[in-house]
């Protein structure tokens, strides 16, 4: 009896140790909450000093001066001599699809064939990831989950990140369709000859035309009996009647070029440009055609040897001075863990010339527009979601990004993760 009260005990610890691993999503907002004193940095290129932000039942109720004269909601915090702003946004992201890459069990990020327009990844959103739960102490509470791989990779949804399942989680449900536009270039052998880099790629038109012909049985079948049923199919409807959006992954300028031309000929109402490497050179074109563009990760080198050695430091200043909407992503080599210093690649395009405020819209109103969810998130507004936090310093600065507080849609969440409990293990390692 004593060996089985032992091995019940053990269970016990072993099974809290578990449930203590992940955090558990906050509770629903039940009391109205004022910050004042706080500088706030709307994310529509608006600062209020001394600000007063107040929110109940999950919207946001009043922002303005905390020198108003005007009563205080509910619970009131002092942030004198700290910031407010918007929650983050990560577009184009995996967070939640893959844990841990060197385990295939655990990766769902893509699926077998070439046009996947049916694959919704947010079924597949894992809202128990330690991944997602890393994003949440630099301010990063909300992404869009995109899959990957094929011509057409999928549906995308955008959710938020204290949840306890993907339903929980959606902010918008499959927003939009990805593509990987074909490359006019093929790679060839480059660690033979260098030159083979630039080679053109002869199948170019006919990838192209590929995808031209599956768009266009797509709309006959729409216009059918719909007998067989063809899922494929039926997904790519909304990009045809508009309510979805068509994210083309591409960054040469030819490549965006006759991605534009190939939206303008089957008639596709909402495109975005998603990379965009070479995208300045085609501003003009971009901005006659209202297509916006999610720009790749700030943190690269340049693509090619005649670039100048800061262009991407600097090309989402380019582009929003040239008059195209512009949001950040961090897709590339270890794009989920690295999404949590998405606040830091706005806060190089800063120290490139963009105005601070504006970098900040990059990764906040400027991406809730390009996803569609600026009517609820993306600045701080009477009447949408109280997704928020406060940060002892300026959030775009890695130096002095501290989150004392985050909420999302009014709730109070938890900004400890697997990292945090290391750094608090290890930082009392020397003291004892």
């Amino acid at each position: 009896m004593k060996k089985l009260k032992y091995k019940v005990l053990a269970f016990a610890i072993l099974l809290s140790s578990i449930v203590i691993a992940q955090q558990t999503p906050a509770s629903k907002q039940t009391n109205a909450i004022s910050i004042e004193g706080a500088t706030a940095h709307l994310g529509n290129g608006e600062i209020i000093e001394n600000s007063l932000i107040m929110f109940n039942n999950g919207k946001i109720t009043f922002v303005g001066s905390a020198k108003m004269k005007i009563a205080r909601q509910g619970k009131v915090m002092n942030a004198s001599g700290k910031h407010i702003y918007p929650g983050f946004i990560a577009p184009n992201s995996t967070l939640g699809l893959v844990e841990v890459d060197a385990v295939r069990a655990s990766n769902d990020v893509d699926e077998v064939g070439a046009m996947n327009p049916h694959i919704r990844s947010l079924i597949a959103y894992n809202t128990e990831s330690k991944v997602v739960e890393s994003m949440r102490p630099n301010g990063v509470l909300m992404g869009q989950i995109t899959p990957r791989g094929g011509r057409i990779s999928g549906t995308s949804s955008v959710v938020q990140f204290d949840a306890w399942n993907w339903e929980d989680a959606a902010i918008k449900v499959d927003d939009g369709i990805h593509i990987n536009w074909p490359s006019p270039f093929s790679r060839g052998r480059w660690w033979l000859e260098e030159s083979s880099m630039h080679k053109e790629n002869k199948n170019y038109n006919k990838q192209i035309e590929e995808l031209a012909v599956y768009f266009a049985e797509s709309k006959a079948y729409q216009q059918s009996n719909k007998s067989p049923r063809h899922l494929p199919f039926e997904a790519l409807n909304g990009v045809v009647d508009g309510s979805k959006k068509l994210y083309v992954h591409v960054d040469g300028e030819r490549g965006i070029t006759d991605a534009i031309n190939f939206a303008k000929e089957t008639n596709i109402k909402h495109v975005v440009i998603v990379g965009g490497y070479e995208a300045h050179k085609v501003s003009n074109l971009l901005k006659q055609n209202n297509i916006p563009v999610l720009l790749q990760r700030v943190h690269s080198e340049p693509n090619n040897d005649d670039d100048d050695y800061d262009l991407p430091f600097k090309l989402a200043n380019i582009l929003v001075n040239a008059g195209v909407l512009v949001g950040l992503e961090n897709a590339g080599g270890m794009e989920r863990m690295n999404a949590r210093n998405l606040p830091f690649l706005a806060g190089t395009c800063a120290a490139y010339g963009l105005d601070k405020e504006k970098a900040l819209s990059l990764i906040t109103l400027n991406t809730a527009k390009i996803l569609g969810i600026d009517n609820t998130v993306g600045s701080l507004e009477v009447g949408k979601d109280a997704t928020l936090f406060i940060s002892e310093g300026d959030a775009l600065d890695m130096r002095t990004n501290k989150l004392d507080k985050a909420y999302i849609q009014g709730r109070d969440i938890s900004l400890e993760s697997h990292q945090t409990e290391l750094y608090k293990r290890y930082s009392n390692k020397y003291k004892n």
